[in-house]
C-alpha cells in the first residue's frame, strides 16, 4: 500500500501548538517543547494542493484545496474548497496579507478532545498551515481565523458526528492558540462552497442546498478510509 504523504523529508517543523507542545509522544517519550525544530513522519495525507486554474468570475487565479490538502500563498490568488463534514480554517497575518487555506477532518475515532489520538490529524492540519504562513514571513501574534464546514452531509458517519468533532475541534485549537476567529459559519446540513482571498481576508460563502454529483461527499469519504488506515505516529527524526 502506498504511504500517505507526509511532512518533506528533511524539512524541520519550526512552530509547535501549545495544545501538543508539552504531550508526551509514543516513540519519542518526552515532551516537543513549542519551537523545537524538529521533521516528523507521521503518515499523515495532508499535502499541498496543486489544482490551480483561472476563476473566470473573479477574474483571478485560482488554487482548488481537495480533503487532506492545504494552500498558503501570498500572491493576489483566491482559494476555493468545498466543505461536506470537513473543516476548512483560512488563516492569514492581517498585516502582511499572507494568507493559507486548509481542508481537513478528524480521523474517526469519537475522542473530540484536543490531545486524543483521534485529534492528531487535526492538529497537524493546523501546525503544518501555520508553519508554512510563518515560513512565509507571517508574524504569530497578527494570525487571525475563519472557519467553516462542519455540514451533517455524510450519512456512513453521521453516527460519530464528525462534522460537530471537527467544528469543535477547529474552535478549541484557536483557542488554545490564541488566533482570534474573525468569522465562522459551521455545522448544518448543506455543503458549501469557500472562496477566500488570502490578500484581503475576503470569505464568500455559498450553501449547496442542491447538488448535481456526488463528488464532495464520495472525496471525504475517501479522505476518510485514508485517514483510518493512516497511523497516527511514524518515524520521528530530530534535527540539531
Amino acid at each position: 500500500m502506498r504511504r500517505p504523504a507526509g511532512p518533506p523529508q528533511g524539512a524541520p517543523v519550526t512552530y509547535r501548538s501549545r495544545a501538543a507542545a508539552n504531550t508526551r509522544h509514543p516513540l519519542l517519550g518526552g515532551g516537543w517543547g513549542e519551537g523545537t525544530p524538529v521533521s516528523v513522519e507521521l503518515g499523515f495525507v495532508e499535502h499541498l494542493a496543486g489544482n490551480r486554474y483561472f476563476d473566470r468570475q473573479f477574474e483571478v487565479e485560482a488554487v482548488k484545496v481537495l480533503p487532506g490538502e492545504y494552500y498558503v500563498t501570498a500572491a493576489n490568488l483566491v482559494l476555493v474548497t468545498v466543505l461536506g463534514s470537513c473543516v476548512s480554517a483560512c488563516v492569514r497575518d492581517r498585516e502582511k496579507g499572507v494568507g493559507g487555506m486548509n481542508h481537513f477532518m478528524l480521523a474517526d475515532g469519537g475522542e473530540k478532545e484536543v490531545l486524543s489520538a483521534s485529534a492528531r490529524y487535526g492538529t497537524y492540519a493546523m501546525e503544518i498551515l501555520i508553519n508554512h504562513l510563518m515560513k512565509m514571513g507571517a508574524r504569530r501574534g497578527a494570525l487571525e481565523a475563519k472557519v467553516f464546514g462542519g455540514g451533517r452531509v455524510l450519512a456512513s458517519l453521521t453516527s460519530s458526528q464528525v462534522g460537530e468533532r471537527n467544528s469543535q475541534f477547529v474552535i478549541d485549537f484557536l483557542q488554545t492558540e490564541g488566533i482570534p476567529v474573525a468569522a465562522k459559519d459551521l455545522l448544518d446540513v448543506y455543503p458549501r462552497k469557500v472562496y477566500f482571498f488570502p490578500n484581503t481576508g475576503r470569505v464568500l460563502v455559498k450553501k449547496l442546498l442542491r447538488m448535481h454529483n456526488d463528488t464532495v461527499m464520495r472525496r471525504e469519504k475517501e479522505y476518510a478510509a485514508r485517514l483510518s488506515e493512516a497511523p497516527v505516529a511514524g518515524d520521528i527524526e530530530l534535527f540539531t
